[in-house]
């Protein structure tokens, strides 16, 4: 057994009463001791500060003294009159004399130790003192330092005659040693007296453990037993004062824990415990009333739902914790709970700031036999995003019935027509219906295409990416609209380096891309616009070697962190109004308005941003309503980390879906 387990065992054989008293006592003597500390300190401080002002008087009545014969050059009278102060007062250490130049011409004693004889003396020795002593002349420089012989404190006088600065007296002087003894014998003292108090601690102790030791350890033993399940277990000692009241509270608490062991009240708080765990774990939300409707328990997800967090809600009134207009839906039924009106209630409603729409149940608790109210329990569904994706849903449904039916229909009108009216239809009019039933076949073809590319881009499918030129298949797009561009009047350009750098990408999807953007563009462009297109890269590329710089011109790294090449489309078309724009990316969602008559389904932007996020890009929008709209985009360049393109590109899409959620 080690000397710390010995000690540690040693110290539990103490009662808990000699332990405090132990602590107690020690806690007062070093309270004590520190004060005796600052008692003495300040002492100290103020028998340093007697010494400081003793000496600057005595600098100051020694250079009032000496210096018209310092002025007159009298240096003989000087060191007579300097070694008559200097045996005149048992307190000087030294007297030094020194010229405007510093050096040391005369000191008391000499070098030996021993009082030196009145005369001059010439010293080879500099005193180092501040520039700015000459100007004080009345507030001499003081400072104390240690010596082997003890503290001593040094004066700095500076001698003056009229304007002339005559050089400088410096006197060190001993301390007092009244109060140097006085502190002596009070820290002496401060020991004792703790050494004092400390053995009366111990022989209390040894007394305290002697008469309550047998107490503590039948204490001790019954605690075990209650400890290991007998609740049984009591102590009967004749002991009076605190410890007899605490064992007669051993003996209480023991003999009710045997009646809660005989409840069962283990099993029940297991149970309560495992329901407010179920409960702070569900999904919607939970508020516990007791039968009066006041709040007992309200889970993470109710106080999320109406912004309760941080906040006390136990004890408070449902009604008065709730908006207005939720608590005069609920107010009602509430009472019919806790009239014992009805058994349950179900009421939907919606909410602003934020738009929200809940379901609220409540429920009626009951004793076993169905009579007593006990309570009543309310759920919360958030069902925001169901509403919302059953309007999507519906837009979707009503979009794509709108544009299957019409094409369908053409498609069915003209080749009804020509089946039934083949041999009275000219050849030109059969051209004409035939042609009519093609365009609306490839109507009809692309809508169920953007569907098909939708989903197809929202499903776990891996693209490959590969190195590829951007500029042909922006000249392709270019020239797939030329020819309806010149039907309209709109100018059609294309702005680009030479040289573009290759990117990473799929060919197949950008070029769907560029043709959903270029098609949008020149769709709602008005007669006589404008339509560009513009490729560089981005961030700029730093040409300069910063290697080879003769001249000193300015320099900067070679390249970004990630360069990227972006493309813009921009078009002086109608543009999108500004409530429209965090919309238009969705999916189904078209801008419904006086200028915006073309046909779409409202899938085509949201194809753009699901090819893109598969880059590792994201598309981005700037418009005015009358001036135009310009799209822009990212994509990584060749040499970029295909596994960090493919990271950006799930990052993106997961933030998209918690933005949805």
């Amino acid at each position: 057994m080690t000397w710390g387990e010995r000690l540690a065992r040693w110290w539990a054989e103490f009662s808990l009463q000699t332990k405090l008293l132990a602590v107690a006592t020690l806690v007062v003597s070093l309270v004590m001791a520190g004060i005796t500390f600052l008692a003495i300190n300040g002492i100290q401080q103020n028998a340093r500060s007697n010494d400081t002002r003793y000496a600057r008087d005595l600098g100051l009545l020694l250079s009032a003294n000496v210096q018209p014969l310092v002025a007159q050059g009298k240096d003989r009278e000087l060191a007579t009159v300097a070694d008559r102060f200097w045996q005149s007062s048992r307190s000087l250490r030294y007297i030094v004399f020194a010229d405007a130049e510093g050096v040391i011409y005369l000191g008391i004693p000499m070098g030996d130790g021993t009082r030196a004889p009145a005369g001059e003396q010439l010293l080879s020795r500099r005193l180092e003192l501040p520039a700015d002593l000459q100007n004080r002349p009345d507030n001499p420089l003081i400072r104390q330092h240690l010596s082997p012989d003890g503290q001593v404190t040094d004066v700095f006088v500076p001698m003056l005659d009229g304007e002339r600065y005559l050089g400088v007296v410096a006197l060190g002087i001993n301390p007092n040693e009244t109060l140097l003894a006085s502190s002596a014998l009070t820290r002496e003292v401060t020991v004792a007296v703790f050494i004092s108090i400390w053995v009366l601690v111990i022989l209390g102790s040894v007394l305290n453990a002697l008469t309550i030791t047998q107490p503590v350890k039948e204490l001790l033993r019954g605690v075990r037993l209650i400890a290991g399940g007998s609740f049984e277990a009591r102590i009967a000692l004749p002991v009076g004062g605190e410890l007899g009241e605490l064992l007669e509270g051993f003996n209480t608490m023991a003999s009710q824990l045997e009646v809660y062991k005989a409840a069962n009240i283990e099993e029940l708080t297991a149970a309560q415990v495992k329901q407010q765990s179920l409960i702070a774990t569900m999904a919607d939300g939970a508020v516990l009333l007791d039968e009066t409707g006041r709040i007992v328990l309200v889970n993470p997800t109710a106080r999320r739902l109406f912004r309760w967090e941080g906040r006390k809600l136990e004890g408070n009134e449902l009604a008065t914790e709730l908006p207005d207009r939720l608590a005069m839906e609920l107010q009602g039924l509430l009472d019919n709970l806790i009239d014992n009106d009805k058994d349950s209630a179900d009421v939907r409603l919606s909410l602003e700031e934020p738009a929200r729409t809940l379901r609220i149940v409540l429920q009626s608790v009951r004793d076993a036999s169905g009579e007593s109210l006990k309570g009543i329990a309310m759920t919360i569904q958030d069902l925001t995003r169901e509403v919302e994706l059953n309007a999507a849903q519906s837009r979707f449904i009503s979009n794509v019935s709108h544009e299957l039916r019409t094409p369908l229909f053409n498609i069915k009108s003209y080749v009804e027509t020509l089946h039934d009216l083949w041999d009275q239809l000219t050849p030109v009019d059969r051209q004409e219906f035939l042609g009519i039933a093609n365009d609306e076949t490839d109507r009809l073809t692309r809508l169920v295409n953007d569907v098909l590319d939708l989903s197809r881009l929202e499903s776990e499918r891996v693209w490959q990416l590969e190195p590829l030129e951007v500029g042909p298949a922006i000249e392709q797009t270019l020239r797939t609209y030329r020819l309806n561009a010149d039907d309209k009047g709109v100018q059609l350009s294309f702005e680009a380096e030479a040289q573009l750098p290759r990117v990473l990408g799929n060919w197949d999807l950008l070029l769907q891309v560029l043709d959903n953007l270029v098609g949008n563009a020149l769709k709602f462009t008005t007669n006589g616009g404008m339509l560009q297109l513009r490729a560089y890269p981005w961030p700029d590329l730093c040409q300069i070697d910063p290697g080879h710089n003769p001249q000193g011109n300015p320099t900067c790294a070679l390249t970004s962190p990630l360069p990227r090449l972006r493309i813009e489309i921009a078009d002086t078309g109608c543009g999108i109004p500004t409530a429209d724009q965090e919309r238009i990316f969705e999916r189904f969602y078209r801008v419904e308005n006086a200028v915006h008559t073309e046909a779409g389904t409202g899938l085509g932007l949201s194809i753009v941003r699901g090819i893109l996020e598969k880059h590792g890009s994201q598309v981005n929008m700037a418009s005015e309503a009358g001036i135009g709209t310009t799209f822009w985009f990212d994509l990584p360049l060749e040499h970029s980390d295909a596994d960090e393109v493919n990271l950006q590109a799930e990052r993106r899409r997961h933030d998209r879906e918690q933005e949805a959620a």
